[in-house]
């Protein structure tokens, strides 16, 4: 159905796409600077789910919508956009309390931090804009199952950035646990990560389309 060249040219340029930092990145990186290693990673999961879930609607024609309607488009950048500020200006509140939060790690806020990421990858309009553009071009259509064939090169996508923005989450709290060896560092440490969640979210929300 899908060839080994189709899903090679396609990761090429994925990898192309995904090494470059973006809104998935910087949010991970925030993730990892406030929290840590498990709640970057299960930020990741949920970001790289939520893409998942864009390419599925980018194979059954949502995602087309998203890329030819301003409205539609503009209005899922701001939902994204928003809740990045959200949980900055969260993260940022709470720096003084990271403390506790690097020595607990327990499921509920790994599963808190998955359901955050997700919405985070989900509202992404950058990914869906991708995924309309670029996935059709390397669709064969004389193979048949065109839906199919986009769902397997969203997976292949999907794929390459968990392990990618997977690495740049592990840098950042390998990063954090060295910097983290007193309270006031460590304050900083998720003020960091919280400013770098509001910057990204007023760049997103302040990022144009020229149609």
């Amino acid at each position: 159905m899908v060839s080994l060249g189709q899903v090679l040219a396609f990761g090429a340029v994925s990898v192309v796409i995904i090494l470059v930092p973006g809104p998935a990145v910087l949010f991970v990186v925030g993730r990892a600077l406030a929290h840590g290693r498990r709640t970057a990673l299960a930020s990741v999961a949920g970001n790289e789910l939520g893409a998942l879930v864009l390419s599925a609607a980018v194979a059954f024609g949502v995602g087309r919508i998203v890329a030819e309607s301003v409205v539609v488009f503009t209005a899922l950048k701001l939902a994204g956009a928003l809740y990045l500020v959200y949980l900055g200006v969260r993260a940022f509140r709470h720096r003084g309390s990271l403390q506790e939060a690097m020595g607990a790690g327990a499921p509920a806020e790994r599963g808190r931090a998955l359901r955050q990421g997700f919405l985070v990858g989900i509202t992404n309009p950058k990914t869906a804009v991708f995924f309309a553009a670029v996935l059709p071009q390397f669709v064969d259509r004389d193979r048949g199952h065109v839906p199919l064939q986009m769902l397997v090169f969203g997976l292949v996508f999907c794929l390459i950035a968990l392990l990618c923005d997977g690495a740049w989450g592990l840098a950042a709290a390998t990063a954090r646990g060295w910097l983290a060896r007193s309270p006031r560092r460590l304050a900083a440490i998720g003020g960091t990560g919280g400013l770098m969640m509001i910057g990204l979210g007023v760049t997103i929300a302040a990022t144009g389309r020229r149609d």
